[in-house]
């Protein structure tokens, strides 16, 4: 392959201020429930925190940036990372002055993920981006932001962003090149994109033959595109129940994801999520590294009250099960 994998599997948690699903009732986060769910990550041993992002959405959510943001006063060894930011919904040029300050903020601990959604078309309207064009968008997105990763005065000229000449954006990057960009999809026109233009990939509910595949339909587009050997990040957002037994993390598992995308998800949830005991969890975390992931971003389902006992317990009987993986 062309694209040059990580040699070790980290592990990270998917979420930050999350409302009870089902729930009923006004849903205020608390400052200190974030610094409470980012002292416990870091504590437990998980590498990262990842944040999503709707405008609109079947159940409350919050700005992701802005709770990365907050949630990097906490810790100084997570890394920060959007899973993800939807582009096309937003002028890339103030995006890339968020990302920049937060590149910042995070020491340089920030991946940026982007991606198009799709799957609620109204709050495309809402946003006056006409809903076929969100993969256009998300290309010429990321070309006028990796423009400005470049701390030199930006022009632009494009079918949707510009013209603008000679536009200063300081301070650049903390690092080199800005934070890498990491693109979710599961298209195969999605997928080639990533391989043009991607430092890495975010997927989620798809299967480990299914990653495989797709890392393959990226190769081929990075070799087509001449990127020669590219180091690059692959991740997966892994909807993930622990419990006694398969089928009881089944249940949950499906009572929260139909609550979240209001749909019946049983069979997708038996289909593409890590479920059961730590041993039957960490099984299935180890057919997706042996597809290709390296960075997994747990999604914990479940009661909310219930989570912080989720991330306890992951970090107490399933990071043993994976330390091979995670020594590199």
């Amino acid at each position: 392959m062309t694209l040059t994998l990580d040699t070790r599997l980290r592990i990270g948690i998917q979420t930050i201020h999350r409302r009870t699903e089902p729930a009923i009732g006004p849903w205020e986060p608390r400052i200190d429930e974030l610094v409470e769910l980012v002292q416990l990550v870091d504590r437990c041993g998980y590498e990262s925190l990842w944040a999503g992002d709707h405008i609109s959405f079947a159940i409350p959510i919050l700005d992701p940036l802005l709770q990365l943001a907050q949630a990097a006063v906490v810790s100084r060894r997570l890394t920060l990372g959007t899973s993800v930011l939807l582009l096309p919904l937003r002028h890339p040029t103030p995006v890339a002055k968020q990302v920049l300050t937060l590149d910042h903020l995070t020491e340089g601990r920030f991946i940026f993920g982007v991606g198009v959604g799709g799957e609620f078309p109204r709050e495309y309207a809402a946003c006056d981006v006409p809903h076929n064009e969100r993969g256009a968008r998300l290309a010429e997105g990321v070309r006028v932001v990796r423009k400005f990763f470049s701390g030199k005065p930006v022009s632009h000229h494009g079918k949707f962003y510009g013209p603008f000449e000679d536009i200063p954006m300081l301070p650049g990057p903390r690092r080199a090149g800005g934070p890498p960009i990491w693109f979710a999809g599961r298209k195969p026109a999605a997928l080639r994109r990533i391989g043009r233009l991607g430092d890495g990939f975010l997927a989620y509910v798809i299967s480990p033959d299914m990653y495989r595949d797709a890392l393959n339909t990226i190769a081929e587009a990075a070799d087509t595109a001449g990127r020669g050997e590219v180091p690059f990040g692959t991740g997966h957002l892994l909807f993930t129940r622990l419990d006694t037994d398969y089928e009881t993390a089944l249940d949950r598992a499906t009572e929260t994801l139909s609550v979240r995308y209001a749909m019946d998800f049983r069979k997708a949830a038996a289909r593409y999520c890590a479920l059961g005991t730590p041993r039957q969890v960490a099984d299935r975390i180890r057919e997706f590294h042996a597809a290709g992931v390296r960075h997994i971003a747990l999604d914990l389902l479940g009661p909310y009250e219930q989570r912080n006992r989720q991330i306890e317990w992951f970090a107490a009987d399933c990071l043993p099960l994976l330390a091979d993986l995670m020594a590199g």
